[in-house]
Formats: structure tokens, sequence, C-alpha cells
């Protein structure tokens, strides 16, 4: 019995270190499996996203414009991010700011999918539902945020991005592990059915709603009766006001938004895959399993080599790049690949392979930066900020991309121009590098807190406590619409 006591108690000592290891460092808790599970949800909601895409094109005949703009509109929700934040910290449901969002988080998104697996076909129905479910995602994120800032701003610069690498990385494992499903359920059954699967994963992040600390708000756990939570609120807003207006947080800003907002050609290329190369729903949902595994690489990658790189060259560098191989694109859509005898298929998972694992190279520093600008008291409201701006800068990229397909003559059975704004596109992520010194040369969180202290703003624990669950934890967490944000990446280097 002793023997293997002892043997039991070294077993329990080597397998330790293990789920650090998995979590990159991150200390396991209940709560912690609750945000990432949300953040796995995000991911395996991309069981849709081919099945939204037929339907818009097929059942609802949008033409590659008009699904740029729609694709847009989807985004809207994520735009107002922070009020959503607001929301939940000024108006708790039920005795509870985090849980209950989380509850209203998981209805609203199954019951859209249900509508539309069953009695909504309607344009602008269409369009309310995935407002819905884009809604349902936008609220359970502004929940998942509060750890996720909470924790980043409490990393050394050394481990930065630790925490947002696990979180992309579980998101990418839940996409991962529907993305060639995805297309197969699309060749087996209807787009109503796979909308029908899509709806039982929300009731997920309602189960886990549980798991989130937080005690029930009652009047004893008010700061005081003079002041109310939307007093609170009002006292954010003015901080936050404040501390955008800073040099160290406002030129970074103005950068990544001017960087995020170049047009894309993701509905463009998407009929050009479909119709000219008659790429099947299977084999699209292949190409999606290839770029959810590159997903995992670059994330990977940036974790292990390149997260103490200094932003500026490493956001530069990575754009270039991205911007140089993204015209490789072009030798699919002139067809140029068929003269060297590489067939379609093949060429198109090669390049999206690689597109993708550069593009999420490129896009963890803007996570990272957007964590460590903001000033603690306000970083979660002001980092939901930050993320709000960017999605405006996606919803801007998909309309300019739009405007452009149209500009450029491009249908759903004439590609002649495809290669043009492919060139455009591409070349038009490279225009806000001569503002690159806008971003920060060190750690941008040391500048920004010397700013702040020298405008000696006010710290939000003076006007209400700091309780869990509060504004003051609100954040950000990776921009799913189930997975158009990542494909946003993807497009940018096409």
């Amino acid at each position: 019995m002793t023997v293997f006591s002892t043997l039991w108690g070294k077993t329990k000592q080597n397998l330790k270190p293990f789920p650090q290891f998995l979590l990159l460092g991150n200390e396991p808790s209940l709560e912690l499996l609750a945000i990432l599970t949300i953040y796995w949800v995000q991911g395996i909601l991309g069981i849709s996203r081919l099945a939204v895409s037929f339907f818009l094109k097929d059942d609802l005949g949008l033409s590659p414009a008009q699904m740029g703009v729609f694709t847009g509109i989807a985004a809207l929700p994520w735009i107002v991010k922070p009020l959503l934040g607001f929301l939940s910290d000024g108006l708790p449901l039920w005795g509870y700011r985090r849980r209950s969002y989380l509850i209203l988080s998981g209805l609203l998104g199954t019951s859209a999918w249900l509508g539309l697996a069953t009695v909504i076909h309607s344009l602008w129905g269409v369009i309310f539902a995935l407002l819905l479910t884009s809604t349902s995602v936008a609220i359970s994120d502004v929940i998942a945020d509060s750890v996720v800032v909470e924790r980043a701003q409490a990393e050394s610069i050394g481990k930065a991005g630790s925490l947002q690498s696990l979180t992309w990385g579980i998101a990418a494992i839940g996409g991962l592990m529907t993305a060639y499903g995805s297309g197969w359920l699309l060749e087996q059954l209807s787009v109503q059915a796979v909308f029908g699967i899509t709806a039982i994963f929300p009731l997920i992040v309602l189960l886990v709603a549980g798991l989130i600390q937080e005690e029930k708000i009652s009047p004893s756990t008010t700061a005081s009766p003079e002041i109310t939570p939307w007093q609170g609120v009002k006292t954010q807003l003015q901080q936050v006001s404040q501390a955008i207006r800073q040099r160290s947080i406002l030129l970074p800003t103005i950068f990544i938004f001017l960087w995020q907002a170049t047009p894309n050609a993701d509905a463009a290329f998407f009929y050009f895959t479909t119709n000219e190369l008659n790429f099947e729903p299977e084999f699209l949902g292949r190409v999606r399993l290839v770029t959810s595994l590159a997903g995992l690489l670059g994330i990977g990658i940036y974790q292990k080599f390149l997260k103490t790189v200094p932003f500026r060259p490493m956001l530069g560098w990575s754009t270039v790049i991205s911007s140089l191989l993204g015209l490789t694109s072009l030798i699919l859509v002139t067809h140029t690949n068929r003269t060297w005898g590489i067939d379609d298929h093949w060429f198109s998972l090669g390049d999206s392979l690689i597109l993708t694992a550069i593009g999420q190279v490129a896009f963890m520093p803007v996570l990272v930066i957007s964590a460590r600008l903001c000033p603690k008291g306000i970083e979660a409201t002001l980092f939901a900020l930050l993320m709000s701006i960017w999605n405006l800068s996606g919803l801007l990229s998909y309309g300019s991309g739009a405007l452009l397909t149209q500009w450029f003559g491009i249908t759903d059975s004439h590609f002649g121009n495809l290669p043009w704004l492919i060139i455009v596109t591409n070349l038009s992520t490279l225009l806000p590098l001569v503002l690159i010194g806008w971003l920060p040369a060190g750690d941008p969180q040391n500048l920004t807190q010397a700013a702040i202290a020298k405008r000696d703003l006010p710290s939000i624990e003076m006007f209400e406590p700091h309780r869990p669950g509060s504004l003051g934890d609100q954040g950000f967490l990776p921009e799913f619409l189930p997975e158009l944000g990542l494909q946003q990446e993807e497009i940018k280097t096409r």
C-alpha cells in the first residue's frame, strides 16, 4: 500500500506540469474552462459558414458585391460591443451580470439558428436572423473578455500574448473539428438541416454559464445608494475619452484601423472558386480543414518564435510578406497553374495553407498591442472599444471590397477583372505602412500608464467597487462572426 501511495504521488507530481503546459502556462480553473469553452464554441460555429455562403448565393441569389455588403452588415453587433458591455454592467439580469448574459447569448443563438432551419426564408428575415446569431456570439464574447484582459494585463512583456494565443488556439481547434465536416454535411444534407445542427452549440455556452465566478448582486453589494451603475458607466466613458486622446493610444489605434480597413476580395473569390473552378462543398470543407490547421500553425509560430519581437518590425514585415505571397492567387485566377501541370485543387490547398498561417502571424500582434495599450482601471472598457473600432474597419473592408467588385464588373459568371481586384486589395494593405512609426517601439503598457499618470485620471474604484462582472472587467476576445473575422485576415493576403 505504501509503495502504491508513493508511486501514485510521483505520478501526480509528474503529471502536474502537463495541464499548464497545454494551457501555455495559464493556471487551470473552472472559470478558465468556461472561457475556453466559449472560444471553442465560436470556432465550432464555423460548421455553418459554408451553408450560409451557399444559402446566400444559391437560395437567395445574391451577387458577389451584394454578398460583400451582407457580410459587412453581419458584423454590426461587433461594432457596438462596448454597448453590450455597458448593458451587462448597468442592467444585471436576474441578479447577475455575467451568467445571465451568457444564458441570453445561448438562447438567442439557438433560437436564430432554429429559425433559419425552419421558418425564415426571406432576405430580410435571413438578415435579421444572422444579426441575432452574430449578437449571440458578441454577447458571450464580452463576458469571456473579462478574464482574458484581466489576465493579459498581469502578464510580463516576455509572456505577453500567451493567453490570447491559447484562446485563439482553442477557437481554431473548434474550427478544425468541423472544418471538413462543414462541406461534407452540406453535400449530405440541406442547408436548413445544417442550420438545425448549428443550433445545438449555443446551448453549450448556456450550460457553462454557472462556471463563471460571480456573486449575485443585491442592494448590499452596491457601493452606496448615491452611486448608480449608470453613473459608473458615465465615469468610465469620461476616462476612456481622456485615455483615447493620448498620442500613445490614439496613433496606434488610427494605424491599425487603416490597416484593417483596406478592401478585401472575399465574396468575389468565393464565387470564383464555386462557379468558375466548380469546387464542391466537400472540397471547400477540406480547404477549411487546411486553413484551420494553418491557423494553429500561425499561432504556434508566433508563440514560439515571435512574441518577443518588437511590434513595429513584426507587423511591418508580416504585412509585406503577406501582401507579396497574396499575389500568388493570381496564378490560380489566371489558370497559370494549369500550364504548370498543377491541379486547381492542389494549388488552392497549398495557397490557402500558406496565406492563412502568415495572416494569423500578422494578426496576433494586433491583439497583444490592443491589450497592452489599455491603462489599468479602464483596460477592459477601452479594449472592447478598440476591438469595436477594428470591427468597424472590417465592415469598411467588406464594403469597399464590394464597391471594387462592382466597379470592376465582377459578377457570379464574369471574372475577367478578378486579377485586378486581387492586385488592388493586396497592395492596398501596404499603404498604411508609411505610418508604421505610430506603433509603439517598446512595451505600450509602460507608455500609456505614464501618459495617464500625467493626466492624473481618477481610478474607477473611487466610484464603485471592482466587483466580478462589473464593466471594469469587460474586454475583448478574438473576433469570430463565426469565422468571418478570421477569414478576413486570410482574404486580406489575397
